[in-house]
């Protein structure tokens, strides 16, 4: 079923039997498979219709860019000719960016894992020409391994099912797609009635439920591998900065935080040398990353740091440390994954981007945020895994001479046995740092730096995906307003202004404007905007407007919030995409539902509550607030059961149960007023919300706003209200402090 309301996708053209049509994708990923001899089409409905007409299945491969095994599977079997004259001989080839199509992986995963009991990338899944999934499995090697068939055994096994067992084939196709409707892939959300509160007590028991499944020894939860668990950080740092509650879960929440936001930045998750995190560790201690840097993960890590400096951090991670880690991810982050106003077509395809270069514009600013870099580097002609990131302690004595390189050899854990190859390891201290490794560290890592520029770069993934991008938004400027960082509030507004102008499709009349969820070389393409993609737009936007007091910025997240409500919400019940493919349904047993659960980000459901939430805060509206608390209602059967999964629903509750908080400024623009707003915005009471009246604005934008003026002398003022309960305007920045702690209690 094509969206009416999306851009050109290339899916529906009509493409040649024999050929590979990813060659002019947006996706960095599909095209990276454009010269394989695979016969390639990407997921729509001409793939489907063309495997009906040929009545034989599809193989649909589901990767990403910065995916080591996709490379890997990729270079053995997929540009393998003989490999690709079986596929191309006995089944319709079709790619999938799960970057770029979410709603396609989450479907195809869970079959996925209820084929084999687990899942990964590259995920391989073979389908009826409808779409249901009747066989599937991850990598496969090109030789068969101990309990491993090869690729073209499965291949030839698939087939020969096809041709002498169809009907079997087709009924366990038919029992997947029931099973999986029949267990609720996803979860309901009814609008449709008032909604139940959530209360501190659940709250407080998710953080004793978190405790219980926290690693203190390195930090995080749970064990290899091991990610990091930003949805759930951002829920203990609002915990911590809120009352009420027992203030014995509060110091739990902070200490757990402070544990983890320590352990990461100090392990190889985060690269010592320039900024930025990996995606994931393959060990306990995260001292072994696997090195693909993504926008999602460094967008909110970048944010989370940042709201541990508004909380004032703790001795054992102190908020010098945490704004130094903030300050490092936020300029890595414009540097390496900025894009240059419209780069030339045909860029980029597996371009490498080397640190300390920005793709920036004429004012030094991004123009917008590409999606990751590879955890591969090409050397020789050959995909090495973290090979920009390797030393050994032979390549550190011959750059800072004998003592030095012995030196930072024990400082960064570089042993003569490496943990990533036989000889190279990533740096890391795994410790907080003396004063005397701090200078040491400052002394050579400018030369570390440069001598890693001059190696093989990996790869970078140049599409933009809006979600990610409004997440980027939100933690550009809070960490610019935070740090004194004007320059990063700047990059925020120049993101937003390539979102509104590239991805943004506004309304006319009762028709509600539309989100583009991906762009590449400046022009939109692709599906429209799941829900995640409205809700992280949206965050980022209202979080914008809080921190530069431009009114067009809440306005543009009105209309987004209002285009997801009209998109999103139908017979009385939340989904998280609109317009689905028809296969994705019929793989589902035909029912859309709603899936809750934070992955690497939070859900579309969780991040949409939080940006209705902030919205109904600003606009008053009571409709929008309701709307929040429906979606809350999923949290009370995952809070104490599985609460590493709702991470961001509890963080959304615990600001609904704060108020949250409303601060209106105004008065005249000048020294006195940026104090008050600085403080405002330095403070960490979850959920708060801050509106500034703009001089010019002609009358105010923000509900919020409405008859608030300045004080009788004349001078700026802020108004603190919580619960349609306001406190006297105060014109101080201790009286701010004053009203907020009351109203945190």
């Amino acid at each position: 079923m094509r969206d009416p309301e999306t851009a050109d996708t290339g899916a529906d053209r009509t493409v040649p039997e024999a050929a590979n049509a990813l060659g002019t994708e947006p996706s960095a990923y599909l095209r990276q498979h454009a010269g394989n001899p695979v016969h390639w089409r990407p997921f729509g409905d001409e793939a489907f219709a063309f495997a009906a007409a040929r009545d034989v299945p599809v193989f649909l491969s589901i990767g990403y860019a910065a995916c080591h095994w996709c490379h890997v599977m990729a270079h053995e079997s997929f540009e393998d000719q003989a490999t690709a004259d079986f596929l191309n001989a006995n089944f319709v080839a079709v790619k999938v960016d799960r970057e770029e199509r979410p709603d396609v992986d989450a479907v195809y995963m869970a079959a996925t894992q209820a084929i084999t009991g687990e899942g990964g990338w590259p995920m391989s899944v073979f389908l009826l020409p409808d779409g249901r999934a009747f066989h599937a499995g991850t990598y496969f090697p090109p030789r068969q391994l101990p309990g491993r068939p090869s690729f073209r055994q499965v291949l030839e096994a698939v087939t020969e099912a096809w041709s002498e067992r169809r009907s079997a084939v087709e009924q366990n196709a038919e029992a997947l797609a029931r099973g999986l409707a029949a267990a609720q892939f996803g979860a309901a959300v009814r609008v449709d009635r008032p909604p139940e509160p959530v209360g501190a007590g659940l709250l407080s028991e998710a953080v004793e439920a978190l405790a219980a499944s926290e690693d203190p020894d390195n930090g995080g939860f749970g064990t290899a591998p091991k990610f990091p668990p930003s949805p759930v950080l951002e829920f203990l740092i609002r915990h911590a900065a809120a009352r009420p509650g027992p203030a014995h879960t509060a110091a739990i929440a902070r200490d757990m935080a402070g544990r983890a936001l320590a352990a990461m930045s100090r392990s190889a998750l985060f690269d010592q040398l320039d900024g930025g995190f990996a995606r994931y560790s393959v060990t306990r201690d995260w001292s072994v990353p696997h090195f693909e840097k993504m926008l999602y993960d460094n967008a909110q890590l970048l944010r989370l740091y940042t709201h541990w400096v508004r909380l004032g951090g703790t001795a054992a991670f102190p908020v010098a440390e945490a704004s130094d880690v903030a300050a490092r991810t936020a300029d890595w982050l414009l540097a390496a994954l900025g894009l240059a106003p419209r780069a030339q077509p045909g860029t980029s395809v597996s371009g490498t981007v080397q640190p300390g270069l920005p793709g920036a514009g004429p004012e030094g600013l991004p123009e917008a945020l590409a999606s990751s870099l590879d955890a591969d580097t090409v050397v020789a002609g050959r995909h090495a895994e973290g090979a920009t990131y390797l030393w050994t302690p032979g390549e550190l004595a011959g750059l800072l001479g004998a003592d030095d390189g012995a030196a930072v050899a024990r400082l960064m854990n570089i042993g003569a046995r490496g943990t990533v190859t036989a000889e190279g390891s990533p740096l890391h201290p795994g410790r907080e740092m003396s004063a005397g490794d701090k200078e040491l560290w400052q002394r050579v890592r400018p030369v570390l730096l440069a001598a890693r520029s001059r190696r093989p770069q990996p790869a970078r993934d140049d599409k933009v995906v809006a979600g990610w991008n409004g997440l980027a938004i939100a933690a550009l400027a809070e960490t610019g307003a935070v740090l004194d960082r004007p320059d990063l509030v700047a990059a925020g507004e120049r993101i937003a202004a390539y979102l509104e102008r590239v991805h943004w499709r506004a309304g006319a009349g009762e028709t509600p404007g539309s989100v583009v969820r991906v762009s590449h070389d400046g022009a939109a393409r692709g599906i429209g905007g799941l829900l995640e993609d409205y809700a992280f737009c949206a965050e980022g936007l209202l979080a914008l407007s809080s921190v530069t007091g431009k009114a067009h910025w809440y306005l543009l997240a009105e209309d987004m919030i209002d285009a997801a409500c009209s998109r999103f919400v139908a017979d009385g019940a939340l989904r998280d995409t609109a317009g689905e493919s028809g296969q994705v349904l019929n793989a589902q047993g035909g029912k859309a539902a709603l899936d809750p659960f934070d992955n690497a980000a939070p859900s579309g459901a969780a991040a949409f509550a939080g940006a209705l939430l902030s919205y109904s805060a600003l606009s008053g509206s009571s409709r929008h607030r309701a709307l929040a608390g429906n979606i809350l209602e999923l949290l009370p059967p995952l809070a104490t059961r599985a609460p590493r999964v709702a991470g961001w629903l509890l963080a959304t509750a615990q600001a609904a149960l704060v108020g949250p908080v409303e601060a209106a400024v105004a008065g005249p623009d000048g020294p006195e007023r940026a104090a008050l707003h600085r403080e405002l915005l330095l403070s960490p009471s979850p959920g708060l919300v801050v509106a500034v009246k703009e001089d010019d604005d002609g009358g105010p934008a923000v509900p919020l706003l409405e008859d608030r003026g300045p004080a009788p002398d004349g001078s700026p003022q802020v108004f603190l209200c919580r619960g349609m309960v306001c406190d006297l305007p105060t014109a101080s920045v201790e009286g701010i402090r004053e009203q907020l702690a009351r109203m945190s209690s």
